[in-house]
């Protein structure tokens, strides 16, 4: 999926042609002095309370804490030597290898950002500049999000203000959802890379990043293991979050993250909110374009900064970075206010790339507004909109595509009321996301495609990541309504190895396939996986031919689908409500 997929039925990935291009990528001035202030403030740990000593060859074999945490991990043998060989971890203990193993991977991914910087000024066709980009910019949100993971697990480190203002108030869940995202990040770089035809470039990154995929996985699974969180198939459920749980009213209409401002943001006209910048194409507002808006926004906000986008149709592309937090944007409603573009994989950039609205900055939210990527069916990967903003929400908007249409890349996201359109994998990536009370319209393909509503692609088994699709409709939209028996329609396919999706309490057309789910690629993943369904209903949502793999299930218990609710899949009992998205927290009223 991602990078160079296809329809189901295509027997071939599809590859763009090379063109030239001059867009060149600033170096990244000062990335040594961060890691060194990094380094500094977590240094006392490393040498575990001042026990440190020399360490002989003979001395080299790894010690009994070194061997439980590693035997943890999916790569034992790397996480081994790559601890014997960093200061302190002979000295410590179980729970110092948690920290050890964070800073260890920092600065690997430091390294990584330094070592391919190199290559910044180097001529670059303009796929290869896009995947370089991809990377350099995943590589600097892992490097956020492991050194916002260290503060939470060493807190007496010496952050900057702003990590001390993104950690505040932080829990294990946090670390666990940053880590799994770091990992998602190298797995989304390394996609793009695949496509790339110029082999200096592609060898200089792959030899950038090595093993730097496998570091990542046994930092989450050292944390995960060391730091006993108990999970149900890799969803952690503790006892603090049950107490949060049991104080939620079942019909509470907001998620607890979100406060009483912006749950009003949310519920009241736009007309009569006060908003800090507006766009308008008309030139009655501060700003004719919303990439403008966006740029004069501040940077890491810890208020809401309001985005008034008056109606209009915008032909732009927008990217609201990890430094732009906080950003709520408000159109006149989701066939009123447009944002329109038409990137796709077919002109040469990375499906990452092709996004129409990319949001990576914490507390994204958007409401009323249209997000459509027009590039058709017949270029193929074609994005409308990519989330991997933690705590993001999206209310009440249109998201309109072909393949790929909407991105949900990583960390925790919510839908709500929200109308999604496409064709192949039109609901992908790896967050932890729930759509809840939205219409999935599937389109009519081209002809020798068939429909895939989801293609998640959970890699690790550690990952707190997942599609649940709750209290939702899944129809046919016109185009494929009238054509509906010449083209198949699917719940999902599992992109990578530990795919996890759940639809409940769903309506179902007709067009869904008996069977219900298809496979990528003969057995792939078909005994790892977790696909579930719940209570669903309507012609579509019959179980009496569904698949019978391995990792099918039937979900019969609500205990067992209560897991994938809003409270509990994206804990968004604490941070849903400020955002004034209304949510159902459990499973129904």
């Amino acid at each position: 999926m991602g990078y160079g997929r296809l329809g189901s039925s295509e027997s071939t990935r599809y590859t763009p042609d090379l063109q030239p291009s001059r867009k060149r990528l600033f170096l990244w001035v000062g990335l040594l002095a961060v890691l060194l202030l990094v380094a500094a403030g977590v240094s006392v740990a490393l040498f575990v309370r001042g026990r440190t000593r020399s360490v002989s060859p003979a001395s080299r074999a790894p010690t009994q804490a070194i061997a439980r945490a590693c035997s943890l991990t999916r790569y034992p043998a790397l996480c081994v030597s790559s601890l014997l060989d960093f200061p302190g971890a002979l000295e410590a203990g179980e729970r110092d290898l948690v920290h050890i193993s964070l800073n260890m991977t920092l600065h690997r991914v430091g390294a990584a950002i330094y070592g391919a910087s190199a290559i910044a000024g180097t001529a670059m066709d303009t796929l290869a500049r896009a995947a370089y980009d991809d990377c350099m910019e995943l590589l600097d949100d892992s490097l956020d999000q492991l050194s916002d993971s260290l503060l939470v697990v060493f807190p007496s480190a010496s952050p900057s203000p702003s990590s001390q203002a993104r950690v505040k108030g932080a829990s294990d869940d946090d670390v666990l959802t940053w880590l799994s995202g770091a990992l998602t990040n190298q797995d989304t770089c390394n996609e793009g890379l695949q496509q790339v035809k110029n082999l200096y470039v592609k060898g200089h990154m792959e030899n950038q990043l090595k093993d730097l995929t496998e570091l990542v996985s046994n930092c989450l699974a050292i944390f995960a293991g060391v730091g006993h969180n108990k999970d149900f198939a890799g969803i952690p459920i503790h006892n603090k979050k049950r107490k949060l749980l049991n104080a939620i009213e079942d019909d509470d209409e907001f998620p607890a993250w979100m406060g009483k401002k912006d749950r009003r943001l949310l519920q009241v006209s736009a007309a009569s909110i006060q908003a800090d910048l507006v766009v308008s194409k008309g030139g009655n507002g501060t700003y004719r374009s919303i990439a403008d808006a966006v740029k004069a926004a501040p940077d890491y906000s810890s208020r809401r900064i309001v985005i008034y986008i008056k109606a209009g149709r915008y032909d732009e592309n927008i990217k609201v970075g990890r430094k732009k937090t906080n950003l709520m944007f408000i159109g006149d409603g989701k066939t009123r206010t447009i944002v329109a573009g038409s990137r796709s994989v077919y002109d040469n950039f990375t499906t990452f790339h092709t996004a129409t609205f990319a949001a990576t900055g914490t507390g994204f939210i958007m409401r009323d507004i249209t997000i459509q990527n027009w590039a058709g069916p017949e270029k193929h990967q074609a994005v409308a909109l990519r989330v991997g903003a933690d705590r993001a929400a999206v209310y009440r908007c249109n998201i309109i595509g072909y393949q790929d249409t909407l991105y949900v890349h990583s960390q925790r996201q919510f839908f709500r009321e929200c109308d999604v359109y496409g064709t192949v994998d039109f609901i992908f990536g790896n967050a932890a996301v729930v759509l809840q009370n939205c219409t999935l319209w599937a389109r009519r393909p081209m002809a020798s495609q068939k429909n895939t509503i989801t293609a998640q692609n959970r890699k690790d088994p550690n990952q707190n990541t997942g599609i649940s699709i709750h209290a939702c409709r899944v129809v046919a939209a016109a185009d494929l309504e009238q054509a509906k028996a010449s083209y198949a329609t699917y719940l999902g396919r599992p992109w990578k190895l530990y795919s996890r999706v759940v639809y409940m309490l769903s309506y179902m057309g007709d067009h869904i396939h008996p069977a219900g789910w298809l496979e990528w690629n003969a057995t792939f993943a078909l005994d790892t996986l977790y696909y579930g369904e719940y209570m669903n209903y309507g012609p579509g949502a019959a179980l009496g031919r569904r698949v019978t793999w391995p990792g099918y299930r039937v979900i019969k218990l609500p205990a067992e689908a209560s897991k994938f609710t809003v409270a509990q899949f994206i804990y968004g009992s604490s941070w849903l409500p400020p955002t004034g998205v209304a949510f159902l927290a459990g499973l129904s009223m």
